[in-house]
């Protein structure tokens, strides 16, 4: 497969929310193209299951684990600082940590005080710790981060988690238009947006199977590589449930609610389900 030219032997990446899920299954991708890899993750113990998961099946790979708090900016510059003091280099740089308690639009403000943290605010700081140093390296490098479809459809019963994803999906536009204005930089940026992936942060017990209509995340770092390798911006990963093309009138419906002035969400308005219904069905 060919991969972004970031991706080689001997270079940098860091990944936060690597213990796990999306995270750890693109560290070892990185791994197995002979990459030095840092890992950040909240939990000590799970970081270092991963780093021990990664040598078994990459052994030699140089990898180093801190436990990290991204809703903290002096933590992930503390993660810039061991990255660059270690290994001299960061050509990737994926924000995927990202949790999901819920909360509606005015209850569990200590919800909201939390997943803005955590999924917005972790992905600023990434970007505002990391970014210049990438830029100045003057190589080919990427940011990564972990968006949702949540943030562009913003279905109903879940409003800190869409508002928190569709902040990542506004920053991210911003971060790759900026890199593409900057004079002689080669860092780009892609905005990944899993479908329904089989992780700890999705599975409704430990140790639960996986459901038929998930997908794995190596599925999904599947997809990332050969996207980011082709140049795209826009990752919309598929699942077994959901293909692009439905993915893509319920983005198109959903934009539709400004342009043709429907109700807010009208995709679960009683009065706008048969048209939604035609919609999807072409007619």
């Amino acid at each position: 497969m060919t991969l972004h030219p970031a991706i080689s032997s001997g270079r940098t990446a860091v990944i936060t929310g690597g213990a796990g899920g999306i995270g750890l299954a693109a560290a070892q991708r990185f791994a197995a193209a002979g990459m030095n890899l840092v890992l950040a993750d909240l939990d000590p113990a799970a970081l270092d299951a991963a780093a021990a998961t990664i040598a078994r099946a990459a052994p030699g790979a140089k990898v180093i684990a801190v436990a990290c708090d991204v809703s903290r900016m002096e933590e992930v510059r503390a993660v810039k600082e061991r990255a660059y003091a270690t290994f001299g280099d960061v050509a990737v740089l994926m924000n995927n940590a990202g949790i999901q308690p819920a909360a509606g639009p005015f209850d569990h403000y200590e919800v909201w005080q939390r997943v803005l943290g955590v999924n917005l605010w972790g992905v600023i700081n990434g970007v505002q710790a990391f970014a210049e140093a990438m830029i100045g390296q003057g190589d080919d490098a990427m940011i990564v981060n972990t968006g949702s479809k949540q943030g562009i459809t913003c279905p109903p019963g879940n409003t800190v988690y869409n508002v928190s994803k569709a902040g990542v999906k506004v920053l991210t536009e911003a971060l790759q238009h900026t890199l593409r204005s900057t004079p002689g930089c080669r860092v780009s940026a892609h905005l990944l947006v899993p479908g329904w992936t089989h992780t700890g942060l999705t599975a409704k017990s430990p140790g639960e199977a996986k459901p038929d209509g998930a997908w794995t995340a190596d599925q999904v770092v599947d997809v990332m590589l050969e996207r980011t390798a082709r140049g795209d911006f826009y990752i919309i990963c598929p699942d077994n449930d959901v293909d692009w093309e439905t993915d893509r009138k319920r983005i198109q419906w959903a934009a539709g609610d400004i342009t043709e002035n429907r109700p807010p969400l009208s995709r679960w308005h009683a009065d706008y389900g048969e048209a939604f219904k035609a919609f999807l069905a072409g007619a």
